[in-house]
């Protein structure tokens, strides 16, 4: 008789719950579904967001770990999606690829506040922000009142403090603007769900996975560089061995 490979699982809610997953069904998604990244994307946007179908949702640093899965899980959620990265290719990856409703690169706009108001005439009712200074400044200036923000990361100030910058205030007050920052710690208590739907949705072939492999142990260096230059495309691991 030959044995299906079995890895055990667990999640936290109330209580401990350990689970038994078939490895044969998850080949191409390991990454994805145990990571702390896709947690990240599912609990920040679910939960936090409380997501309506037919909102408008704004995604900073879309063609990252966690961005690439937020509109993915925005669109299976009904929404309209735009997201921005920084280069022609990843724009067009998230339309052609993602399937994000519209994208941009941010690094060809001088007036991030007008980029915005094109993108969303009707205003934005959900921000998932990776990268904070200058994009929330500006994606605060656009959305609808009672928008939710999820502040996931500031990419963007992490080396350079410089860079750092307020939403108006004034718009969060009168708009009645929800934000939040979060962990995925925070959302443990719906890992089974997490890891559930979206497996369902990666054997359907409605989730793409986006994997920006190194090779070799003397690639950690810069593959760690390249995650503050936004080089990466997906989620970014080094690939030490074979075995």
């Amino acid at each position: 008789m030959r044995c299906r490979p079995r890895a055990l699982s667990f999640r936290m809610g109330d209580e401990f719950v350990l689970s038994s997953t078939d490895v044969s069904r998850r080949k191409k998604e390991p990454l994805l579904v145990t990571s702390l990244s896709g947690l990240t994307a599912y609990g920040g946007f679910f939960e936090l967001c409380k997501p309506k179908k037919g909102e408008k949702v704004f995604v900073s640093a879309a063609s990252g770990s966690v961005g690439n899965l937020v509109g993915q899980y925005a669109k299976l959620h009904g929404c309209y999606v735009v997201g921005c990265a920084g280069t022609q290719k990843k724009v067009e990856l998230l339309k052609e690829v993602l399937g994000f409703d519209d994208a941009f690169n941010y690094k060809e706009e001088t007036d991030l506040k007008s980029t915005l108001k094109r993108h969303f005439p009707d205003g934005i009712d959900i921000y998932f922000d990776n990268v904070g200074a200058e994009m929330l400044e500006a994606a605060i200036s656009n959305m609808n009142a009672f928008g939710r923000v999820a502040m996931c990361g500031v990419i963007s100030e992490y080396t350079d403090q410089g860079k750092r910058a307020a939403p108006d205030m004034i718009d969060v007050v009168y708009k009645r603007i929800k934000i939040q920052g979060f962990l995925a710690a925070d959302y443990m208590n719906v890992y089974g769900d997490f890891i559930s739907k979206t497996t369902d949705h990666l054997l359907a072939g409605k989730i793409k996975v986006l994997e920006d492999i190194s090779e070799g142990v003397e690639s950690i260096p810069s593959a760690f560089i390249g995650l503050f230059r936004g080089d990466n495309v997906g989620k970014k691991s080094v690939k030490i061995a074979d075995d």
